[in-house]
């Protein structure tokens, strides 16, 4: 199988498809390849191409596969989709794959450590909590609706005012099972508090890597919005510069351009939606405490609220702090707050 030089592996949950081609481009061999056998397989293959498609289990098999020499791409779904000829079968869509990981400018997926997709994890599961804790205090606000209780908007609002509802003294018309039921969806809050605590400290412990310490110096950016960062750039080489890493995240103005006439739209909103979230929070920060300061970045932030109001501003500055983050990253150094004279 020395004539293989390019291979497109089709993964999935047990089994797995495999396409070789050669350097025409035409198949050599295809097979099939149960879980436990594809790193076996690529054993006996001379060191070649290995086109993926960026899935479930994706950075693993990355991961393992370059140990054994060979160069590995990951390439995006809809990236391949245009490369799939006839129905759509498991050996076509690894053909399809094969075909798009040898295009010159075809854009391809960073494989991630196992530190990044370790911080990554924690970030999901404290992710999962909030909205867990969020969706379990508008459902009792639904639930004391009818019963004619109104409770202000926010967490801690609801917070507050479950124990005065469940206590047994009070006289405010509720029956002794619902207030068993509020007791009880208010411990299921507590805990879910706890959980939360527990992954932001982790959270925070893991941000004493020295990356991140380094990221922590930019404006807005704390202990969550770092680790974050690093999960999603590493060590910066992924990306050819800060711009690459905005886009990444959705920053970046859509085009809709033709006949030679720039036509930009809103950003784009592609890539992690996690991350830009917390970029543009960190970014209204930096816009809160910046409003008395006298400085380049202060005069900058303002002159773009004035001019495109406040929300675009937000975004601006945190395109403007990703972009520094990859720098930071990429060519190491640490970033000196401009009002830290002022």
């Amino acid at each position: 199988m020395s004539n293989i030089t390019t291979v497109g592996l089709d993964l999935a949950k047990n089994v797995s498809h495999f396409v070789g081609c050669n350097q025409a481009g035409k198949i050599v061999r295809k097979r099939m390849l149960k879980r436990s056998e594809i790193l076996a397989f690529f054993t006996t293959l001379d060191k070649c191409v290995v086109g993926i498609e960026s899935c479930a289990s994706a950075h693993y098999w990355a991961r393992e596969i370059q140990k054994l020499g060979h160069t590995v791409k990951q390439i995006a779904p809809q990236h391949v989709k245009p490369y799939v000829r006839g129905n759509k079968t498991d050996y076509n869509d690894a053909l399809a794959i094969a075909e798009a990981v040898v295009r010159p400018e075809m854009r391809v997926v960073r494989t991630k450590t196992q530190t990044q997709q370790d911080i990554q994890a924690l970030h999901v599961m404290r992710k999962k909590c909030e909205r867990d804790r969020t969706a379990n205090c508008n459902e009792i606000r639904g639930l004391l609706y009818e019963y004619g209780v109104v409770l202000p908007m926010g967490v801690h609002n609801v917070y507050k005012a479950l124990p005065d509802l469940y206590d047994r003294q009070a006289d405010n018309g509720l029956s002794e099972l619902f207030k068993t039921l509020l007791e009880q969806h208010y411990q299921k809050l507590v805990e879910l508090d706890v959980h939360l605590e527990w992954y932001t400290k982790k959270i925070h412990a893991l941000s004493q890597h020295e990356a991140c310490q380094r990221l922590q110096s930019i404006p807005g950016v704390g202990p969550i919005i770092a680790s974050a960062l690093y999960q999603h750039i590493g060590n910066g080489s992924e990306f050819k510069n800060g711009r690459a890493v905005s886009a990444s995240v959705g920053l970046v103005p859509k085009q809709h351009s033709s006949g030679g006439k720039q036509n930009l739209l809103g950003i784009s909103k592609r890539g992690d939606g996690y991350l830009r979230t917390l970029l543009i929070h960190g970014a209204r920060a930096v816009m809160r405490v910046s409003k008395t300061k006298d400085t380049p970045l202060a005069r900058w932030v303002r002159r773009i609220e004035q001019t495109r109001g406040r929300n675009k501003a937000a975004v601006a500055l945190a395109n403007k702090l990703a972009r520094i983050a990859w720098a930071l990253l990429a060519q190491g150094g640490r970033y000196t707050p401009e009002w830290a004279s002022a």
